[in-house]
C-alpha cells in the first residue's frame, strides 16, 4: 500500500500542505488497518471506528485523504463507503467554550511584567496584543509596523476569509508595542526594509543576526511556552486559541451583548459568539440568587 500512497501523492495536485495533511492521515489509516488491508468497506469502517476521539475537523480530514485515496485506487463500493460515513460520522454541533482561565490569566500577569531584552519586551508586547485585541496567532505575526495606526490604536487587518476588519489596541498593549519597537531602534535601522514594511514582531535569534525577519506563529508559540514554565504554568493547561478564547470572554462579560462581542471577534456567524454566553450570563445571576441569597 505504500507504494500506491506515494504514487496517489505525486500525482495530487494541491497546496504542500495539503499533502502534507494527506499523507499524515494515510500513514494512520495505514497503522491502522495494516500495510496489506485491501480497500474495501470493511477496512473503512474499521478506521472510522479508530477516529472517534478525534476532533470533527481531523476526522473530516482522514476520512476526506482516505476516499481520495480509495477513488484513485478504484477500489471500495461507494454506496456502501458512503453508508458508512454518514453512519459513524459524528455530528459536529457548536460546542460551549472553555479554558482554564486562572492558568491563562497567570501567564498575562507574568508576561506583563516582562522587562529588559528584546525577547522579554517582544513577548510582553505580543501576549498583551493577543489578549486586548483578540487577533489570531497567525494574524498578530503577519502585522507590519506601518499597519499601526498609533494616533487611533488601531490597525486595518485582512483576516480570515480574506476579509478587512478594524481591531483596535488597549493602552497597555500600545505602550508595550512602543517599548518594544524603542528597545529595537539599535536594529531596525541596518534593514533593507522601510520602516513601515518591517514586521512587528521579530525574531531576535542568533540566525536572524541584526536583520529584521518576521516571526513564524509556530516560532511565537514556542515563545510563550517557555514564558508559561516561567510563569510556573503547565504547558498542557493553556492553548493557543485561549488568548482569543479570553478576548471574547472579557467582552461579553463588560457589556452582555453578544452582537458588540461579534462584531470585536470578527465571528462571521452570531451562533459562534453565543458559544460564551454562559459566562456570566442571567442564568448565573438567578442561581446565586436562588442557592447564595444572605440569611
Amino acid at each position: 500500500m505504500k507504494t500506491e500512497i506515494n504514487h496517489f501523492l505525486d500525482t495530487f495536485d494541491r497546496s504542500p500542505k495539503t499533502i502534507f495533511a494527506y499523507r499524515n492521515s494515510l500513514v494512520q489509516f495505514t497503522k491502522v488497518v495494516g500495510e496489506d488491508a485491501e480497500l474495501n468497506t470493511e477496512t473503512y469502517i474499521k478506521f472510522l471506528i479508530s477516529l472517534k476521539h478525534k476532533s470533527p475537523s481531523t476526522q473530516r480530514v482522514y476520512r476526506t485523504a482516505v476516499l481520495k485515496f480509495y477513488a484513485f485506487c478504484k477500489a471500495g463500493n461507494w454506496a456502501e463507503l458512503k453508508e458508512a460515513t454518514e453512519h459513524y460520522t459524528r455530528k459536529s454541533g457548536k460546542r460551549i467554550v472553555n479554558f482554564n482561565r486562572e492558568a491563562l490569566e497567570q501567564v498575562i500577569a507574568h508576561c506583563d511584567m516582562l522587562r529588559g531584552d528584546l525577547f522579554a519586551l517582544r513577548d510582553r508586547a505580543f501576549v498583551l496584543t493577543l489578549v486586548d485585541t483578540g487577533l489570531r496567532i497567525s494574524e498578530a505575526c503577519a502585522l507590519k509596523r506601518g499597519d499601526i495606526d498609533w494616533q487611533e490604536c488601531r490597525a486595518i487587518i485582512i483576516g480570515k476569509g480574506d476579509k478587512q476588519a478594524v481591531i483596535r489596541f488597549s493602552d497597555r498593549s500600545i505602550q508595550a508595542l512602543k517599548d518594544y519597537l524603542h528597545a529595537r531602534a539599535n536594529v531596525d535601522p541596518n534593514s533593507r526594509k522601510p520602516l513601515a514594511s518591517q514586521p512587528l514582531f521579530a525574531r531576535h535569534d542568533i540566525t536572524a543576526s541584526k536583520s529584521v525577519k518576521s516571526i513564524s506563529a509556530g516560532g511565537m508559540w514556542k515563545a510563550i511556552k517557555d514564558r508559561m514554565t516561567e510563569a510556573g504554568v503547565d504547558r498542557q493547561l493553556v492553548r493557543i486559541h485561549d488568548f482569543r478564547h479570553y478576548f471574547v470572554t472579557m467582552t461579553y462579560l463588560a457589556k452582555g451583548n453578544l452582537k458588540l462581542s461579534q462584531e470585536l471577534a470578527r465571528h462571521e456567524s452570531i451562533s459562534t459568539t453565543n458559544r460564551y454566553a454562559h459566562f456570566g450570563g442571567e442564568a448565573d445571576i438567578a442561581y446565586d440568587e436562588i442557592f447564595n441569597k444572605k440569611k
